[in-house]
């Protein structure tokens, strides 16, 4: 197949020159009579499309896309600003003081708002923590208040540890502090009332809310008797007196030390009645020191036991144990040298 020419078809005949036609003859001018009763067509009148129809013919023949000229936009003139601009510009010229402070005031209350919105979340943070603390706060005076307030106030009284001491006695000595506050309890006005009490030899405060007060007491513990002109007085190992009676109390060893309550002497002794297990102390009548390391116990059965001083008191008690069970009817045995006793 022959492909088309992309150039546009010529105007003149192709069938000779000069205007003439394939026959020889001559072609007569446009719109008269060719001689053969037909007529003659101008030259304008075959070319039936533009040139420029035709190259986009061609293009699309061959599948080019057709050539849009570029037309350069107008350049602007300038103009003059419209007369209300330029009353605006002037009425910018021409602002008060009033309208610069309005200005600064809105600036102000614009920078306001950035602020607080930017600080929002430190401000409730801080509001958190200051709630926090105030119900804290609220919690301790209310906790204070109440501890303070008759809602504990002492309306019982206990007293544990007692023996020999009447706890009915103690508890009535101590009555004026019922209704009195647990945190308001008075102290000394307890140890003033427990002082009329020899065989108190320490206490303790316990309060129970809401309403209990403990009063823990621990007696003195006496080591005999020493006899005198107003009778036999009963003592505890600190030489306290505990009470008088005109007869020797039942139960007490009899005191023989020399160098009176207050001499190392009885302290020795006193350390060495302690020392002694229940089953032996109960035994003891006499109780007999010259110096402190020459302590002697004397027994119901009349048997005598050289104990000398209160160091190594357990394994003397030992000792002792062992020679009574393996020597029972020994008139006395001698421990103030564990390592080596002696039965007599």
């Amino acid at each position: 197949m022959r492909r088309p020419s992309p150039l546009p078809p010529s105007s003149r005949p192709a069938g000779g020159q000069d205007g003439a036609g394939a026959s020889g003859k001559r072609r007569a001018p446009a719109g008269q009579d060719a001689g053969d009763g037909t007529a003659v067509a101008s030259p304008d009148s075959t070319r039936t499309e533009p040139v420029e129809e035709l190259w986009h013919q061609r293009g699309r023949d061959y599948g080019i896309a057709p050539i849009i000229p570029f037309d350069p936009p107008a350049r602007a003139e300038p103009t003059t600003p419209p007369q209300d601009v330029a009353d605006a510009d002037a009425a910018d010229r021409s602002l008060t003081a009033r309208d610069l402070w309005g200005a600064a005031r809105a600036r102000r209350r614009a920078l306001r708002r950035e602020v607080r919105r930017f600080t929002a979340r430190q401000r409730r943070r801080r509001r958190i923590w200051l709630v926090s603390a105030g119900v804290l706060v609220a919690l301790v005076l209310g906790s204070i208040g109440a501890a303070y307030s008759p809602l504990f106030a002492v309306e019982r009284i206990t007293i544990v540890g007692t023996s020999q001491l009447d706890a009915a006695a103690v508890e009535t000595a101590l009555a004026g502090q019922v209704g009195t506050p647990m945190p308001l309890v008075d102290e000394s006005a307890v140890k003033a009332a427990l002082v009329s009490f020899p065989l108190v030899e320490s206490y303790s405060l316990e309060a129970r809310p809401p309403h209990e007060l403990v009063v823990r007491i621990v007696e003195r513990t006496p080591v005999g008797a020493v006899q005198g002109e107003a009778g036999y007085t009963l003592v505890d190992a600190a030489g306290v007196a505990l009470s008088t009676t005109p007869e020797p109390p039942a139960g007490q060893p009899l005191l023989e030390v020399e160098g009176g309550l207050s001499s190392s002497t009885f302290a020795a002794a006193g350390q060495v009645f302690r020392s002694l297990p229940d089953s032996l102390r109960s035994q003891v009548t006499v109780l007999s020191a010259t110096t402190p390391n020459d302590v002697t116990l004397t027994l119901a059965d009349g048997r005598s036991v050289v104990w000398g001083g209160p160091s190594d008191s357990g394994k003397k008690v030992q000792a002792l144990e062992a020679l009574m069970n393996a020597r029972a009817d020994a008139s006395g045995y001698d421990v103030s040298s564990p390592q080596a006793a002696v039965v007599r």
